[in-house]
């Protein structure tokens, strides 16, 4: 009977919609940290309730209703102060505007996007696109560039480029369903970086969220990098 117990439990566990894997592509190493918007909490966090920058992945499991943490992730440049880029929303608030214009580095490659998170989606739109159609997003980031516009890789990205970074971004499916968060083992470039979303992740749109600063939190890979502190940041918590 205790044998029977135990299987009826383990068919009773729901399926892990966190899953993380290393991914040897086109002899470049990647992580890939897929997650399913309908079912996981997927939030942006960048300051606590006292208006302080979080600015780390332990400051996120700090967080009042915050009781475990499987996965986290940088999620958008800023500034030294480490206030977002770009624009910023936050659980309903707004405290970035949607930048629009060109300008320096790469957020200023149009074009770049804002990752649309809600209760039970996350999508990526292109900038112009976002601002067209104003979705109503609880939580929402940009960054850039665009990694993957609709299936192709944005227009700048040169195949024989010799600047390489550890970079990290996300991709998400059509439907919005999914939402698959990936950092670079090795220094790669942007042509590499996005070949993989679009070639190998089959997704149709992905934004970049930052280089040189990039790290991840995998709970199930036993993974949390250290480093600088941050500015906002994308999480799976409990």
């Amino acid at each position: 009977m205790r044998w029977l117990a135990g299987v009826l439990l383990f068919w009773a566990m729901p399926a892990a919609a966190v899953t993380c894997e290393d991914i040897a592509y086109n002899g470049n190493s990647f992580t890939a940290c897929t997650v399913d918007a309908t079912s996981e909490k997927l939030s942006l966090f960048h300051k606590d309730d006292q208006d302080i920058v979080i600015g780390s992945f332990g400051g996120i499991e700090d967080q009042p209703d915050v009781t475990r943490l499987t996965f986290a992730m940088n999620a958008g440049m800023y500034h030294d102060d480490r206030s977002p880029v770009g624009h910023y929303r936050e659980d309903g608030i707004e405290t970035m505007r949607v930048i629009t214009n060109a300008g320096p580095g790469n957020f200023g490659l149009l074009p770049n996007g804002v990752f649309c998170i809600n209760d039970s989606s996350a999508q990526i739109y292109e900038t112009l696109s976002y601002v067209d159609a104003a979705p109503a997003c609880r939580d929402a980031t940009q960054s850039g560039p665009m990694l993957v516009i609709d299936g192709a890789l944005h227009p700048r990205f040169l195949p024989d480029s010799t600047s390489r970074f550890i970079r990290n971004g996300v991709g998400t499916t059509a439907d919005g369903t999914t939402a698959i968060f990936v950092i670079s083992n090795d220094s790669v470039t942007f042509h590499e970086f996005g070949s993989f979303f679009r070639d190998y992740l089959k997704l149709p749109n992905a934004l970049y969220f930052d280089g040189k600063v990039s790290r991840l939190y995998a709970r199930a890979l036993g993974r949390s990098d250290f480093g600088f502190q941050l500015g906002p940041m994308v999480a799976v918590t409990e």
